[in-house]
């Protein structure tokens, strides 16, 4: 073993490429295997590459009291620290009917508010959206989507997708939308 320069605590050991325990962090080196050793007595560090106790942030799954969402398992929106994702959001009513039937603007506006609903539970708001995605039945809508997208990002200017799709769960479903949003720290 050749023993090398060694941050507080730890001690680096080169030898063959098999580790004989579990709290080695194996680094190639050539020939030579480097192995990161814990020294006896130090405790572990946030930025330890040997610590298995790192924490993650906190996850949140927020409702919105879809019928789908016990049925599929899944989430509104789920936060993780300062990220949230919303899932498919459909153009469904209070009255849990399609909101808008035939007309993409009204179906975007609707997923929208529904999206702005989940980001306020989380904490967030429609500026802190950084991507939209906009599924559409027909591509010929994209205009009347765009603009109800426009009225609510236009000064926000998240990056955004339109995409056309076969088909959605509900065939009077013209749009379906996701978004991500980071809230700013």
């Amino acid at each position: 073993m050749v023993r090398s320069a060694e941050p507080s605590g730890y001690r680096e050991l080169r030898q063959s490429p098999y580790p004989d325990d579990s709290q080695s962090l194996i680094i190639g080196l050539g020939f030579l295997q480097s192995r990161l050793v814990r020294m006896p007595g130090s405790p572990p560090t946030p930025d330890d590459p040997l610590n298995t106790e790192r924490t993650m942030p906190t996850r949140e799954n927020i409702s919105s009291g879809s019928k789908y969402e016990p049925t599929i398992g899944f989430s509104r929106a789920v936060k993780v620290g300062n990220i949230i994702a919303v899932s498919g959001t459909a153009p469904i009513g209070a009255d849990g009917k399609v909101a808008g039937p035939g007309d993409a603007y009204a179906q975007t506006k609707r997923c929208i508010e529904i999206a702005a609903g989940a980001l306020e539970k989380a904490g967030a708001s429609l500026k802190d959206v950084i991507r939209t995605r906009l599924f559409l039945t027909n591509i010929k809508d994209w205009e009347a989507a765009a603009k109800a997208h426009g009225e609510a990002f236009g000064n926000i200017r998240p990056a955004c997708t339109f995409a056309q799709v076969a088909g959605l769960i509900d065939p009077a479903w013209l749009v379906e939308m996701e978004f991500d949003a980071v809230i700013s720290q």
